[in-house]
């Protein structure tokens, strides 16, 4: 018999690489006194039951987690390595402090490769290197459940590179991408809400722009649709007016609230480093 558990999520950041204001501008969203049009870093917050999970660790973690009173993280998601999304690793160690254990974290065999040749000083087992992050590696290839949540990457097209949405239930969270590959579409029917990145309205080679996110959001069909890595040329009042219905600016804070059936009642077997296996590199689906 199946059970169902509420999902809070929250937008943690919602801007692109540069942050919003962008530094040295002086552009009109860059000066909007709209609380909306200030973007962290993009990354989100999965709240089920008593476990935190982290989508990426943005270069604004510190700030974002201040912000949102976020008291411990239990494992984190990366989308891609790329250093809006991973450079906020390093405030992982005060989660550690917390909860006095390591953390799990989780993404493609190319990501993580990615994470642990650039952070060498978290993961090279080297003693007396200081305060560093106590992370446990496991790389992804297919579906795994993370404290009974079913957990679904996405594989994406990011410019010349890839990235990974995750489908959690009835929420997708795309971000940086610029095409979708028809079989992972077609793993994203029934969704609730969508987050996709939708930079600008002008075209860009590696995100979609605006209007491509609105054609890509009618063909997977969700009941809403919410764009993210917003860049400082679109204002969030002036730029939703013109949105279609189902399709709105996601900004920094944004919560949402949604039931999902525990992993162990789909079949998916759960999926955690247990304490002896911590310390290698893992794999999951592969």
């Amino acid at each position: 018999m199946s059970s169902s558990r509420p999902m809070n999520i929250v937008l943690l950041g919602t801007g692109t690489s540069t942050g919003i204001p962008m530094l040295g501008c002086t552009c009109e969203v860059c000066r909007s006194t709209d609380p909306r049009d200030r973007r962290t870093r993009c990354s989100a917050l999965i709240s089920w039951g008593e476990r935190n999970i982290l989508i990426d660790t943005s270069t604004d973690l510190h700030q974002q987690a201040l912000r949102e009173g976020l008291g411990h993280v239990d494992a984190v998601l990366y989308t891609h390595a790329h250093a809006d999304h991973v450079h906020g690793i390093d405030d992982l160690r005060a989660f550690n402090m917390v909860t006095k254990d390591s953390i799990p974290i989780y993404g493609s065999p190319a990501t993580m490769a990615s994470i642990q040749h650039n952070f060498q000083y978290i993961f090279s087992g080297e003693l007396n290197v200081g305060f560093r992050p106590r992370l446990d590696p496991w790389q992804v290839g297919g579906p795994f459940s993370l404290f009974g949540l079913p957990i679904e990457p996405i594989p994406l097209e990011h410019g010349p590179g890839e990235a990974s949405g995750y489908r959690i239930g009835p929420f997708a969270y795309l971000t940086d991408c610029n095409a979708i590959p028809e079989p992972s579409k077609e793993r994203l029917r029934g969704l609730d809400i969508l987050v996709l990145d939708g930079l600008r309205f002008r075209s860009h080679p590696s995100h979609f722009c605006i209007s491509e996110a609105i054609e890509l959001a009618r063909q997977i069909g969700a009941s809403r649709t919410f764009l993210t890595h917003l860049c400082h040329e679109v204002s969030h009042s002036r730029d939703s007016r013109d949105l279609p219905p189902g399709i709105e600016l996601a900004y920094d804070g944004q919560c949402f609230s949604l039931f999902v059936e525990d992993a162990v009642d789909n079949g998916l077997r759960p999926q955690q480093p247990s304490r002896s296996e911590r310390g290698a590199n893992h794999r999951i689906g592969l």
